[in-house]
């Protein structure tokens, strides 16, 4: 069970980092403590984009923030940021959290192609195979094991592609994400049942 727990950390922290702005933000915060809204000024993105991406960094456990008057400051865990890496490296432990990451080249190129410097998802690949990689992507913020209702998938996918409709059934037909009869709840299918990335 403990080395379960451990896995499931590390792939959050593995999740955490991918994404090119929340490189960014750690690099950034390694050097200084900031606000969210100088992170936004310095990245050139908004402050809610910013707000987004601190938060998935705060689950990893990789930030934290202080108050300071009216403004929250955040600041690096160097330590827990070293403990993980640490972690990932160790001989019993990569080969297994490799395997759950499942992230090839194919998708990180077609990413790259096909989202904007804030995340977002530009235009939509009328290729299978691309269109895939690209839901797959959209679906990084669900967590594994919970259970969303339609308005929370909405406002999850909302912040990437502004047709979240769209995005939503190509989640469900490429079985990336389950529902329940009815569409009265939505979750991540697992990781073995995703579909292969067949070119059609």
């Amino acid at each position: 069970m403990k080395n379960e727990t451990n896995i499931e950390q590390l792939l959050e922290f593995f999740k955490a980092l991918a994404d090119a702005n929340r490189l960014k933000i750690i690099g950034l915060l390694a050097q200084k403590d900031l606000s969210v809204e100088q992170l936004a000024e310095i990245l050139g993105v908004s402050s809610s984009t910013v707000s987004h991406h601190l938060a998935r960094l705060s689950r990893a456990g990789l930030v934290s923030a202080r108050a300071e008057s009216y403004y929250s400051i955040y600041y690096l865990n160097s330590e827990r940021l070293e403990s993980l890496s640490k972690e990932i490296l160790a001989e019993e432990t990569l080969p297994a959290v490799t395997a759950l990451v499942n992230i090839d080249a194919y998708d990180q190129k077609v990413i790259r192609n096909y989202t904007n410097t804030d995340g977002t998802v530009k235009a939509l690949p009328s290729q299978q195979k691309k269109l895939i990689a690209v839901l797959r992507y959209v679906s990084r913020d669900l967590e594994p094991g919970k259970r969303y209702s339609e308005k929370e998938i909405s406002q999850l996918l909302e912040k990437y592609y502004p047709d979240y409709a769209f995005l939503r059934r190509g989640l469900i037909e490429f079985k990336i994400m389950e529902r329940e009869n009815g569409g009265g709840a939505y979750w991540l299918a697992e990781i073995g049942e995703r579909p292969a990335n067949n070119n059609t």
